[in-house]
């Protein structure tokens, strides 16, 4: 492959050494676009919509046959990355609720049988042509709808939180887990052999790996990722065994290890905070969302200023991390009008001030609920993860 549009600057190393270049780049890119985006965004409730609501896989599955991106344009949405100071996009290919938005042949339920759209082709394009790093976010455990997903009494020790009593869940025996695994292995074998550069892999959810990490393969699925593309960065949002390129925590750069305490799960405490302990010191990514409390589109949310967002970046430099910052495009695949002009404002300023740093940090206070404030019997996943 040759060197990459967004390496350009990196060209020379990546010549010898395609993996440093990434690295080398990434030290330096200090801001990204984050979208969320799938069926979940035609309701407007967030991406969690299907599972706080209860919604029957029968009901859900009728937003499938409305899915229209029309609005979704590539090149509207880098020009924007890029009017924001922005040097690289992820994109969710597919989250919890299992709809794929690339021409997937293990994942038939995708965007292109849906609606002809190739969504992360089309994006990953984009950013090659006008410079951007490209990653893909991963939904690497949950899975609402693939019958071999694993149950929330096996995973979460008997704390279920979701129930949708759907007939096509299957899973009775932890040793029945492997058909799920084979299944989210070829989707990873898909998207990393897809034609386009790839600048970093990013899974989710690491709460079951401090939950129960004999459940989540992740020497497998990391050997998988460094052999296919061994120049693609790799990350695991807190980290789990240190072997990632870089940590990208929520909304904070700090362990998880807080809230599995105040559960009063010790086991998972003491994990997360190991995994934190052996990634802290990268350089990192801290991802949060222009949304209160809604990473997919949420028509009641309230939205960060850019006086937030100028302070949130400034925040994500004095702690030596970039700022992955998140807007949950409308059910037509358009991005919210407020969101756009405060991203090019932010832009704006960078232009004309230089980048904000340590002194300019302030914490907006946007995110998931913290573990001492939610409902009772609200998991941390629910609450908190993307």
């Amino acid at each position: 492959m040759n060197c990459p549009s967004y390496l350009n600057a990196h060209a020379a190393t990546w010549a010898t050494d395609p993996h440093q270049a990434n690295l080398d780049w990434f030290r330096d890119a200090k801001y990204g676009l984050f979208l969320h985006y799938g069926l979940y965004s035609q309701l407007g409730r967030g991406e969690w919509a299907q599972f706080h609501e209860r919604i029957p896989l029968d009901e859900y599955d009728k937003l499938y046959s409305t899915f229209d991106p029309s609005g979704f344009d590539a090149d509207y949405i880098t020009d924007l990355a890029c009017e924001a100071e922005m040097r690289y996009v992820n994109l969710t290919t597919i989250h919890h609720e299992g709809f794929a938005l690339w021409d997937s042949r293990v994942e038939p339920w995708n965007s292109v049988n849906a609606a002809g759209r190739d969504l992360v082709g089309e994006l990953a394009e984009a950013c090659e042509k006008k410079g951007l790093g490209f990653f893909t976010y991963f939904t690497y455990v949950l899975n609402w709808r693939h019958p071999y997903a694993l149950t929330p009494d096996l995973l979460y020790a008997g704390r279920p939180h979701y129930d949708f009593d759907e007939p096509r869940y299957k899973l009775t025996r932890l040793d029945e887990h492997g058909v799920f695994l084979e299944y989210i292995h070829a989707l990873l074998e898909e998207l990393l052999a897809l034609p386009y550069p790839l600048a970093g892999m990013w899974l989710d959810i690491i709460a079951a790996y401090y939950l129960n990490p004999a459940l989540v393969p992740v020497e497998r699925t990391y050997r998988l990722i460094r052999e296919r593309r061994p120049e693609t960065l790799l990350s695991y949002k807190n980290g789990a065994t240190g072997e990632e390129d870089f940590g990208a925590p929520e909304h904070s750069g700090t362990s998880q290890g807080e809230r599995y305490r105040a559960q009063g799960n010790a086991a998972a405490a003491e994990r997360a905070d190991r995994a934190w302990e052996l990634t802290r010191h990268k350089h990192n990514e801290i991802c949060s969302t222009l949304q209160d409390k809604a990473w997919g589109y949420n028509e009641a949310a309230r939205h960060l200023t850019a006086d937030e967002v100028w302070g949130f970046l400034g925040y994500a430099a004095s702690i030596n991390c970039n700022l992955l910052l998140n807007t949950g495009p409308l059910g037509d695949g358009s991005i919210h009008a407020g969101d756009a002009a405060t991203l090019r404002e932010v832009g704006r300023r960078i232009r004309r001030d230089g980048w904000p740093g340590p002194a300019d940090a302030k914490h907006p206070g946007i995110g998931a609920t913290p573990a001492t404030e939610r409902k009772p019997g609200e998991t941390d996943v629910e609450a908190a993860e993307v």
